[in-house]
């Protein structure tokens, strides 16, 4: 699911300047800890219902990010896709969701990324429609990022950037490396976000490829295939094929040379609809967590969002 702009709250600290959050579960939003961290009251409004108290469960300052608690629910909502910044950033089409001045108009813009600090994006905006005339980003600390469908930071004040049209924001991915496992574990249980920066890297799924991918858009999968020890091996290969849907072991045209084979397994897969996806988890499932099984799930990633 992607960004839904009657999701986006407004935020408020001990009446100080407003800013934003997005709700995530029915009474569970997501915002920055700068905004609220050491607050005495929060109160937070979600599209048309009043302003409600709200308890902040943990607000992590290395990270800036905080989890705000609703008194009362807003809404049955199924939590967001997470997902980390793509390699290279360089010129990735975002976009930000927040409250701008005043509170009632909400902004959508496009806008690119780049590398700056590696715990966070620096964001250049476009002029966007309904700001009112104010700055871009006014109120728009703790406005999450997305891109391709998938939440991948938030707005940071504690980042600041000298040009005006540009703002920092805390990347999704290195929450994994800043907070706490307690913290992660408050996030997975009541935000929706994966257990694991290895779940969080992973496509949702391939099913929705189409058959007749040139084999040009799987050579990055099969490269990082072939580089596995159980797939470079006969038996280990063997091994995992058995543990998927038999028809692709017996369909898949076979050769004595290791990457036109998996081209074939792979292209194979493709039509049976969900066996590329077995095949992927039972080589997870095989080699368990490595550099060479992150740079798998980083192939299927780029492949699936070049064809969704």
């Amino acid at each position: 699911m992607g960004p839904d702009p009657v999701r986006v709250a407004q935020v408020r600290a001990d009446d100080g300047p407003h800013g934003s959050g997005y709700l995530v579960r029915d009474r569970w939003v997501l915002t920055s800890a700068h905004l609220v961290g050491g607050a005495r009251e929060t109160v937070v409004r979600v599209d048309d219902m009043t302003s409600a108290p709200a308890h902040v469960t943990f607000a992590s300052d290395k990270a800036d990010v905080a989890l705000l608690e609703i008194t009362r629910g807003a809404g049955d909502h199924e939590p967001p896709r997470y997902g980390a910044v793509p390699q290279p950033a360089a010129a990735l089409p975002c976009t930000v969701l927040g409250f701008t001045r005043p509170p009632s108009c909400r902004t959508g813009g496009i806008v690119s990324a780049v590398s700056d600090h590696r715990d966070t994006l620096e964001l250049a905006v476009a002029p966007a429609e309904g700001c009112c005339g104010h700055a871009p980003w006014a109120g728009m600390s703790g406005a999450a990022v997305w891109h391709d469908g998938t939440l991948i930071g938030l707005v940071s004040p504690a980042h600041r950037v000298d040009d005006p049209d540009r703002v920092a924001a805390v990347r999704v991915d290195r929450w994994y490396e800043l907070l706490t496992p307690t913290e992660v574990a408050l996030l997975h249980q009541h935000a929706g976000l994966p257990a694991t920066l290895t779940e969080l890297s992973r496509p949702a799924s391939l099913a929705h490829l189409p058959e007749n991918l040139p084999l040009r858009e799987l050579d990055g999968l099969v490269t990082a295939l072939t580089a596995l020890p159980s797939v470079s091996d006969r038996n280990g290969l063997a091994l995992i094929l058995d543990g998927i849907d038999p028809v692709i072991s017996a369909m898949s045209p076979r050769s004595p040379a290791l990457r036109p084979d998996v081209f074939a397994i792979l292209r194979t897969c493709l039509r049976y609809r969900g066996t590329l996806d077995q095949l992927l988890e039972a080589i997870r499932l095989v080699e368990g967590d490595s550099v060479g099984v992150a740079r798998m799930d980083q192939e299927a990633v780029e492949l699936s969002r070049r064809h969704r």
